[in-house]
């Protein structure tokens, strides 16, 4: 089965500034290598077999370096956004896209299996599938809790909150491009309220491996730290 796959390598890479201000942060170094060479291995090694880079900012940079994919043994082409369109927003002017393709940023680490995830969404039939972690936030206060009127009514020192996050990595069936609009910034979070205004089913697959987003300097410091010890679990040996 062919295997089709969007990278959006256009963002500004503000939380990491100023390593971004001369860097673009899908070349930021993970390791010997960018984070998004490695994203680009690790689809290779699942059978993709065409990827597009959405690129926007420092376009020229990125492309002057991943080229046309023929030293990783894949098709690499290039989208490019004359203003920033936000997430969703690039998949308009990609014209060739196939009937269903993986989404993703990048600037994520993670061993999440990317063929299976592609074809359990091809196999479920869904219009969209987001592939989510369990975060656990600490807050560093102790946290009152009070009736309105001036009384305590508990205390919990420090606590701790669970949520679920998107990984920034997607599955999308085709359908969802005549919900996005030409021209105009247009995010994930846009496409989400709209597709469940619509009543559209919109899967999600809990994922309880390794998964970091770079672009967030906690994470960034944390692969970094990490990467070469667990270079197998990503690449491979």
């Amino acid at each position: 089965m062919s295997k089709r796959a969007v990278i959006l390598a256009g963002g500004r890479g503000t939380r990491l500034r100023p390593y971004t201000v001369v860097l673009p942060k899908p070349l930021m170094p993970i390791g010997e290598s960018p984070i998004l060479e490695v994203i680009i291995r690790q689809l290779v090694q699942r059978g993709f077999d065409h990827i597009t880079l959405a690129v926007n900012h420092q376009a020229e940079i990125i492309k002057a370096f991943f080229r046309d994919g023929a030293q990783w043994g894949i098709r690499i082409d290039y989208s490019l956004e004359d203003r920033p369109l936000g997430t969703m927003g690039p998949l308009k002017l990609i014209p060739d896209l196939p009937e269903n393709f993986l989404v993703m940023n990048g600037d994520v680490l993670t061993d999440l299996d990317y063929a299976a995830f592609h074809d359990n969404h091809v196999q479920s039939g869904d219009i969209f599938t987001i592939s989510s972690m369990r975060r656990r936030h600490l807050i560093d206060y102790g946290v009152l809790d009070t009736n309105g009127t001036g009384w305590l009514t508990g205390f919990r020192e420090k606590p701790g909150v669970d949520y679920e996050v998107s990984m920034g990595i997607y599955m999308a069936n085709s359908a969802i491009l005549k919900h996005i609009p030409e021209g105009i910034p247009y995010g994930f979070d846009n496409l989400m309220l709209e597709l469940l205004a619509l009543g559209k089913a919109v899967a999600v697959r809990p994922f309880d491996g390794y998964w970091l987003d770079i672009g967030r300097p906690d994470d960034y410091a944390k692969a970094i730290d990490g990467f070469e010890a667990m270079r197998a679990r990503f690449l491979g040996s």
